[in-house]
């Protein structure tokens, strides 16, 4: 891609760790005699140097983060340009499949192009084991530990089997798909009109008495219990008998 090196000019991305993703990117000057090759490779290594961090979750290893860059439309025919700012367009993030704005900051004609570039994030995760049918509740035996990448679809990653043992599938899982949060969601444990134990917890002391679901019941999510006496009682869904009310 001789032209497009030669129309770019003296300058191409800021390199420097303190550069950030904002309007107050400098870019440093590259040789006007750089390839293609190492145009791109140095759009690589500035990614690498803003995805470096990685990404800290709770209860798993910081994830593997890995650049992928690919490459300008080979129809553009850009004009000299001393300085180019990199940039992550509006509504979008580095992550997955992703495009990085380029645009000349110093040149006699200004220009704005995009590069695609996918950025992954591999890390332990969740698996199917087999396959599992819509509207199937989770149980340990479905689910493997393996190496994915978080970042190949926008649902997070469910990463621990605390969190998706239990829960329902919301569409039929086949054998390796990741198990991400908008495949799942909570079982209902009982029908309004259940007779349930409700646990009343507070400082210092905890009761227990027997009451009657006004709402269906969903681990984790808020359901209604009238007592005996009367009272209605908003609580928490521990499982198909509990609902836990904090005092």
């Amino acid at each position: 891609m001789k032209n497009l090196t030669s129309t770019i000019g003296k300058a191409f991305i800021c390199l420097g760790f303190s550069c950030v993703l904002a309007s107050s990117v400098q870019a440093q000057i590259v040789s006007s005699t750089a390839t293609e090759n190492e145009l791109l490779e140095n759009t690589r290594r500035w990614l690498v140097t803003q995805t470096s961090v990685g990404v800290q979750t709770p209860g798993v290893a910081q994830l593997r983060m890995e650049v992928v860059v690919g490459a300008l439309d080979r129809r553009l025919h850009l004009a000299p340009c001393a300085k180019v700012q990199p940039y992550v367009p509006s509504g979008l993030r580095l992550w997955g499949k992703t495009r990085l704005g380029l645009r000349c900051l110093v040149g006699d004609t200004k220009w704005n192009v995009f590069l695609p570039v996918t950025i992954r994030a591999w890390g332990s995760a969740w698996v199917a084991r087999r396959d599992v049918p819509a509207g199937a509740v989770l149980t340990q035996a479905d689910g493997m530990a393996a190496e994915v990448d978080w970042a190949d679809e926008t649902s997070p990653v469910v990463a621990e089997s605390s969190v998706w043992v239990g829960q329902v599938a919301t569409r039929a899982l086949s054998t390796g798909q990741v198990l991400r949060q908008n495949m799942l969601r909570a079982a209902q444990v009982f029908q309004a009109g259940a007779q349930v134990r409700v646990l009343a917890q507070g400082l210092g002391f905890q009761i227990s008495a027997d009451g009657q679901a006004l709402s269906p019941g969903v681990v984790g999510q808020l359901t209604r219990v009238k007592m005996d006496n009367g009272r209605v009682m908003s609580g928490t869904v521990m499982d198909s008998r509990t609902v836990q009310v904090e005092m």
